[in-house]
């Protein structure tokens, strides 16, 4: 282990102390510790974020909600009046609308975290902190979207007379902790290549787009054979997006088969994201 030692004299009332920079042990995949101890950072990042987001825009905030109230309505006239595909008990137009909400979120917190590293290269340079703040701060900002469109989920719902189950609270911050462990694990593998590849601004768009097709967004997982619904559940935002149509539609049962899969695929994906990261991670400076 390579270590340095430096040792400064702060002012004559203050004893001399140590700072010692030593390189991370390769199985140490993250310090709680130290990010707990850079913490306003990432209150900082995030409010930074949100602001130069909305920043000279004439709707502001409304944004958040705008996008996935007007994607649902083109894909209710496609898909819902002219293709026909079933909803199950829920109205079309809810129940694409509530898998919307939730795969912008995830959508938006793979795009923000890919491209953090990049867009923060001068600080890269500069200054020394945990370098996964970056990507995991932008998810916290996806986050803060996300939770006023989900208000507007819960509006929406009323409205159409289905009240929540009260399992809403169990299972609500299972499938955050799943979305948030998918993209991040895919926002640091993508954030990291990123810096040595370019390529990643023209794969993302076409991976997010066809992720959308291949998640039952826009039609029920019943409408898929059921030799191909465990290869289903390895994508994450199935089981995210079908408990919470159950959840919030307050009848039938939340499949857990399918959610245990999607939990554990999207702790597979947060590891090996999370790996590759620490891997490269020593190189950042150097090429970004």
């Amino acid at each position: 282990m390579v270590k340095s030692t430096i040792t400064r004299r702060l002012t004559p009332t203050m004893k001399n102390y140590e700072l010692t920079i030593a390189p991370k042990q390769k199985w140490h995949l993250v310090s709680l510790k130290e990010l707990w101890r850079y913490r306003e950072l990432f209150f900082i990042l995030s409010w930074r974020d949100i602001k130069v987001r909305y920043k000279q825009t004439f709707l502001g905030i409304i944004w958040v909600i705008f996008q996935p109230l007007a994607t649902t309505g083109i894909f209710t006239i496609f898909f819902g009046r002219l293709a026909n595909i079933p909803s199950g008990n829920l109205p079309y137009e809810l129940f694409v609308f509530i898998g919307l909400v939730f795969w912008i979120f995830f959508s938006a917190s793979v795009t923000a975290a890919s491209n953090s590293m990049v867009e923060n290269v001068n600080i890269i340079k500069k200054v020394y902190f945990p370098r996964e703040i970056l990507p995991i701060s932008a998810i916290i900002t996806s986050f803060v979207d996300f939770a006023i469109a989900f208000l507007v989920v819960l509006i929406v719902t009323f409205y159409f007379g289905f009240v929540p189950s009260p399992t809403i609270f169990i299972y609500l911050p299972i499938v955050i902790l799943i979305i948030f462990l998918t993209s991040s694990g895919i926002g640091l593998f993508l954030a990291s290549f990123n810096v040595r590849y370019r390529d990643v601004r023209y794969i993302l768009p076409f991976f997010i787009q066809s992720m959308l097709f291949l998640t039952p967004v826009i039609y029920p997982s019943a409408v898929v054979r059921d030799s191909f619904r465990p290869i289903l559940a390895f994508n994450p935002m199935t089981g995210v997006i079908e408990t919470m149509r159950i959840v919030l539609s307050g009848s039938g049962r939340v499949d857990l088969g399918v959610l245990f899969i999607s939990s554990v695929f999207s702790l597979i994906v947060f590891v090996i994201g999370l790996t590759y990261f620490r891997v490269t991670e020593r190189f950042f400076a150097d090429i970004a």
